[in-house]
């Protein structure tokens, strides 16, 4: 015979077991917002060879993360096999050029969103990167690409230019912020008012002084109307491994920023250490001062690459220096800029800004 159980009095001594199930269940839709403290701006499906942990458990992560939303975006480059190896590569070893531009990312980026529901889809902003920044065709591509999933892509990138050891080890000629393709491409972006997300090394492995500047200031200048997103402000690990923290990268930022209305920077991966925190892990006041002097021209991403687990460990990483700003700036850097690029952030169009 089967128990009738009774609500007023098993239900609720079960009830712990309810909130547990609830919980599991909840993992399968979109986040609420009162568990959301993340907006992911920077955050690549798949990694060097194409490979990635899957829709599933990349749900997992942000849910565990608190991550609300993401920009999500294939990778430009894919790492070869060659002959020459009797054992498959690490992503980025060896010395020849052995990267080459890839562009099926953006289609399996595509065909991967096709295939789950409108609520989880409407979590993600894809953007194109799979194509080669320094062919012509590069415009047209994605023209075509933009055509064949009308409404689907909310930008373009992550380009990569000027990414010290990748940038060797990737086939063809360097690619540069202002090579005449690109330029096609800022142009194109500004017409469908995608922003742009940018990689470009503000320094080179030889020379810690703003080398590559002038690339970069010539794209923001020749295309005002479009918005770019600078990635890791022009900061690498090898970079930083290289020549240590850049003191003069704070004036630089913050004269860009004064420069360029178009500009906004991301704060990913290399610029935690050593330039938002110091070495005790204490929030550097250079940068919580030009954060809070330009509150909406900053956002965080995990950088992660194909594989999802860190994805908590690496934003809350950013908790001591989103700690020592004004609650509302915190909040505007950890979620709001970024979706204020997209149209639906609260965050104030007027950035109170004092050159």
């Amino acid at each position: 015979m089967r128990r009738q159980w009774s609500i007023s009095h098993d239900v609720l001594n079960y009830r712990p077991m309810l909130v547990f199930l609830i919980g599991l269940l909840g993992n399968a839709v979109p986040s609420t917002a009162a568990s959301e403290r993340y907006t992911d701006s920077h955050l690549h499906y798949v990694d060097f060879f194409q490979r990635s942990d899957g829709l599933k458990a990349l749900l997992e992560a942000m849910d565990h993360a608190g991550v609300g939303r993401a920009q999500l975006m294939g990778l430009a480059v894919n790492r070869k096999w060659s002959t020459q190896s009797s054992h498959p590569p690490r992503a980025l070893d060896g010395d020849e050029p052995v990267l080459y531009w890839y562009s099926a990312t953006d289609y399996r980026l595509a065909a991967e969103l096709s295939r789950v529901s409108p609520e989880v889809r409407q979590r993600f902003y894809p953007f194109i990167s799979g194509f080669n920044p320094t062919d012509r065709h590069a415009s047209e591509q994605i023209a075509q690409l933009l055509a064949l999933y009308p409404g689907l892509w909310r930008g373009i990138g992550e380009i990569l230019t000027r990414h010290d050891r990748l940038s060797q080890l990737t086939e063809g000629e360097p690619a540069r912020a202002d090579h005449p393709a690109l330029m096609a491409v800022y142009a194109l972006a500004g017409r469908h008012h995608l922003p742009v997300l940018l990689h470009s090394n503000i320094a080179s492995m030889e020379a810690a002084s703003p080398r590559y500047l002038p690339e970069l200031e010539r794209a923001l200048a020749e295309h005002p109307g479009t918005t770019f997103i600078w990635a890791h402000a022009g900061t690498s690990e090898m970079l930083n491994r290289q020549h240590g923290r850049l003191a003069w990268l704070n004036a630089t930022v913050a004269q860009l920023l004064a420069r360029y209305p178009n500009l906004y920077v991301d704060l990913s991966w290399s610029v935690l250490h050593p330039y938002l925190l110091d070495q005790q892990g204490e929030a550097r006041e250079p940068w919580v001062a030009l954060v809070e002097r330009y509150p909406t021209r900053f956002m965080l991403g995990s950088d992660l690459v194909g594989h999802f687990a860190p994805m908590s460990r690496m934003l809350n990483g950013f908790r001591p220096f989103l700690d020592a700003l004004e609650e509302t700036t915190s909040q505007r850097v950890a979620q709001d800029n970024f979706l204020a690029l997209m149209g639906e952030s609260p965050a104030s169009d007027n950035d109170p800004v004092t050159p």
